[in-house]
């Protein structure tokens, strides 16, 4: 099992740079980050996280930006988006970002996408939240052509364009894995539809690595898929020894541990003892 970690980069938060070094030399496989273009002032959507929206979600940098920047300085570290909201995203765009930042890493970007909670932020870039599925799958479906092809063309309900060339394409063939989030049903579902992965969350509804496998395991028969090529990495891992060798031996591939949006102070030492638990050859003796 892989081990990585996840944090709202922010203004005051530990720089990407330095967080970035900090996990190679300890041993993490990758860094994940989290997007929010803005937060509507009128918000009703509801967070699934809790009756208070954290100040980190109002604060966020620019994901690909940071990703850059940390792999710039690091030489095996895997950069991964957790997650990109892609109903908020232009796919040509996106397409060029996902693999510029491919080309520069090496090849090392992890591509977490999903369609997110906020209603009214979604509206506010011209996305119909009740469409939002449909349309992150024809985004997705088309980033997907820009990869593969010299030209590239797709034309679905809410996707539509005429053949384009667009380069670099991305190292990793045929494109960086795409990593789904959501919880059950729909966002595996969504995963093995289009995925290489699926990101369940700790935390939103019951803990449980097992049944996770399970539906996975079910889901990838069901259409037909091997699910070797579906890795289920667990976002926001619990910090608790025990409960990470249980999912090792349920067969979750990546542990995703939850870091606080504050300053290298209080971060290092965190990543300290989550080296420690997991073993890893860069922690502390």
């Amino acid at each position: 099992m892989e081990f990585a970690v996840c944090i709202f980069p922010c203004e005051y938060t530990i720089p990407p740079t330095r967080l970035a070094v900090a996990l190679e030399e300890r041993g993490f496989e990758s860094l994940w980050v989290a997007e929010h273009s803005h937060i509507p002032v009128a918000r009703t959507a509801p967070w699934p996280g809790g009756p208070v929206l954290p100040q980190m979600y109002y604060d966020t940098l620019d994901p690909f930006v940071c990703l850059a920047a940390a792999a710039s300085v690091t030489e095996r570290l895997k950069v991964a988006t957790g997650i990109a909201l892609i109903v908020q995203r232009d796919p040509i765009h996106t397409a060029k970002q996902v693999a510029s930042l491919d080309v520069l890493s090496g090849g090392r970007f992890l591509f977490g996408v999903g369609a997110g909670w906020g209603l009214e932020e979604m509206a506010n870039h011209g996305t119909d939240p009740d469409r939002r599925f449909g349309l992150m799958r024809e985004r997705i479906e088309a980033m997907k052509a820009i990869w593969a092809g010299e030209e590239a063309e797709y034309h679905g309900d809410q996707v539509d364009f005429d053949p384009i060339f667009q380069n670099p394409k991305p190292i990793q063939t045929p494109h960086p894995p795409i990593h789904v989030g959501g919880v059950m049903p729909g966002g595996l579902r969504r995963a093995v539809r289009y995925g290489d992965g699926w990101i369940p969350i700790a935390g939103r509804g019951d803990f449980d690595p097992a049944g996770w496998l399970t539906a996975r395991d079910t889901e990838c028969e069901r259409v037909g898929r091997d699910p070797s090529e579906v890795e289920v990495s667990v976002y926001g891992a619990p910090h608790d020894r025990a409960v990470i060798e249980e999912m090792a031996q349920v067969g979750v591939d990546r542990a995703v541990f939850g870091l606080p949006p504050d300053g290298a102070d209080t971060v290092l030492p965190i990543l300290d003892e989550l080296a420690d638990m997991a073993g890893l050859a860069g922690g502390p003796s």
